[in-house]
Order: C-alpha cells, then structure tokens, then sequence
C-alpha cells in the first residue's frame, strides 16, 4: 500500500470513530497545497470537556490498534481544545464555545475551498 492509500484508510476510520462517538459538527479540511504537515485536518465538537476528552483517548487507542503508530495528544486534561495528532491526519475536538472562538475552520478554508461535513 502507498502512502495516499495509507492516508486514506486513516482518514476513514478517523471519520468512523467520530461518528461512532458522537462526535458534532464533523468538518473535514483537505490540506493538500496549503500545508505539508497532514493530509487533512478534521475539527469536531463533544458537547463537554468530559466527552471532548474520552473522544481524544479513545481516537487515540483505535488509530493505535489499527497499526498506524503511535498518537500524539495535547489539551488534556482540561479538555476544551484538543489535538490528535495521528500524522496524515490530524484532528481538534472542541468544546463548542472555544470552538467557535477559535474558528479554525475559517481560518483554513481560506482558499475558496469550502470544508467538508461529515464523512468523504
């Protein structure tokens, strides 16, 4: 498998655990051209620090059972902005008014690309 279909199958189950934990407001950010970081960059809210947080590890221990290596995450345990930084992919998880603050959507959509809701 190459990397793109590496990235792909990531992505998917990425998508398939936020939606399986009922992650909100799923929005997908393709990155290619604006950053080489990641592949995508995924933004979702829990409806509490509580849920944002248990989404985060959970993410985390699938994306690692899966065999994709090892998952980077910052913002615990407080819990109101998290990053989960699974390498092609990397997502932040919100409570909804620090989302909004923030507005990381906006931010990167910036190029006349609108985001993607929900899954690809």
């Amino acid at each position: 498998m190459n990397k793109s279909d590496l990235a792909d199958e990531l992505y998917a189950l990425i998508m398939a655990q936020l939606d399986d934990d009922q992650a909100q407001e799923i929005v997908s950010i393709p990155l290619d051209g604006k950053s080489s970081v990641a592949d995508h960059m995924v933004v979702a809210s829990g409806r509490s620090s509580r849920q944002v947080a248990a989404i985060a590890q959970k993410l985390a221990e699938k994306v690692k059972q899966a065999g994709f290596g090892p998952v980077r995450i910052e913002g615990l345990p407080q819990a109101d902005w998290v990053l989960v930084d699974c390498g092609d992919v990397v997502v932040h998880l919100f409570r909804p008014e620090v989302r909004s603050f923030y507005n990381l959507e906006r931010m990167w959509s910036f190029e006349g690309g609108e985001p993607r809701q929900g899954r690809a």
